[in-house]
């Protein structure tokens, strides 16, 4: 049986997005490398400030999820978090993790498990089937699970059109104290080479159109369907459906593909606005629905990591989310400030003077 479910129920009581404010309006990058020939796959993508890196923007999030959790669960404090776990593929020290600088500006330490995960862009939602494990198991109360990641992506790349910044943290917990109670989850991976950075590269390679229909389209599929089958749930069961986001196109054409319609999908469908956050792509389509779901409906989330695999998960929202005290997705992605590709180029430090 592929279906996974914890003995004791699990759920979220808290989360929090991030999205700086710094935006490309991608068809420059079009211009520059291009003369302007290639269409963009995303309309604008969030590029992080000079002093934002993927600790900062995870402690962001983090923070968000904090508040939330304080107003939802009468029992939680950061020093209650027996985990804090950073799924990234950008994290700012080769060899230092982040989890505990983000565990040490919560307040969460030194009585905690601190760590870092990576699995291209599911590394968010590997934290999350751990972290079901370590609540569901009764090893701690609250687990604080983040994907986060900075802009990656070689100049004149396809990957510099779409490859954005962001951060979606969840505080997991016992399911009666929960927003949101994790019924069930699937996990599904195979070693598909589709996407990939060797030691000492800086930039990520990947194998083009390979990384469509081997790649993301049937992992996606395959714990989608499997989760449904196993639940004995349908598309129509879900309010909401929210897919990995590499462009417009993918999580569209899989969502049709697996029976969900374009009005589930839409309200999670982040990636033309900010571009792929990465391990925090479908991660943060979640938050932008949990801002606004309603007690009692489903939400079909599935990610996906290059490598390659999907983590599938069936959520039922027990309570509408607080709104005071923490900004929406929405109002993170609104607060945007346009800059050109000179400056994104600063940003980012792709060239450096010596």
């Amino acid at each position: 049986m592929a279906l996974m479910k914890s003995e004791r129920p699990v759920g979220i009581v808290g989360y929090g997005a991030y999205v700086p404010r710094y935006r490309l309006i991608t068809q420059e990058v079009s211009e520059i490398w291009t003369g302007g020939n290639t269409v963009s796959p995303v309309r604008e993508k969030a590029v992080p400030g000079l002093d934002e890196d993927v600790a900062t923007m995870s402690i962001e999030a983090a923070r968000n999820a904090v508040r939330r959790a304080e107003q939802v669960c009468a029992s939680f404090t950061p020093q209650r978090l027996g985990a804090v776990w950073v799924g990234s593929e950008s994290h700012p020290y080769a060899v230092k993790p982040t989890g505990t600088i983000v565990a040490e500006a919560l307040g969460a330490t030194p009585y905690t498990q601190a760590a870092d995960w990576q699995f291209a862009c599911k590394a968010g939602t590997e934290a999350m089937q751990a972290a079901i494990g370590f609540v569901g198991s009764g090893m701690t109360s609250f687990a604080l699970v983040i994907g986060a990641d900075s802009a990656q992506g070689r100049p004149g790349d396809a990957l510099e059109y779409t490859a954005g910044a962001g951060a979606a943290a969840f505080i997991l917990g016992p399911a009666e104290e929960a927003l949101v109670e994790i019924e069930g989850s699937v996990s599904y991976v195979t070693d598909t080479p589709d996407f990939w950075r060797r030691p000492h590269e800086r930039f990520p390679e990947h194998a083009g159109r390979f990384t469509g229909e081997p790649a993301y389209f049937h992992h996606i599929a395959s714990a989608a369907q499997t989760l449904m089958r196993e639940m004995g749930l349908t598309p129509q069961d879900f309010a909401f459906a929210v897919f990995h986001q590499p462009n417009v196109k993918f999580p569209l054409k899989v969502g049709a593909d697996l029976g969900f319609t374009r009005a589930q999908i839409q309200p999670g469908l982040l990636v033309n606005e900010i571009g792929n956050a990465y391990a925090g792509s479908a991660l943060l389509g979640l938050t932008a629905v949990l801002d606004i779901s309603q007690p009692g409906q489903r939400i079909l989330l599935a990610s996906f990591g290059s490598g390659a695999g999907s983590d599938a998960f069936c959520l039922r929202v027990r309570r509408s989310a607080p709104q005071s005290g923490a900004l929406t997705t929405r109002a993170y992605i609104q607060r945007r400030v346009p800059v050109n590709y000179a400056q994104y180029s600063r940003l980012k430090g792709n060239y450096v003077m010596h």
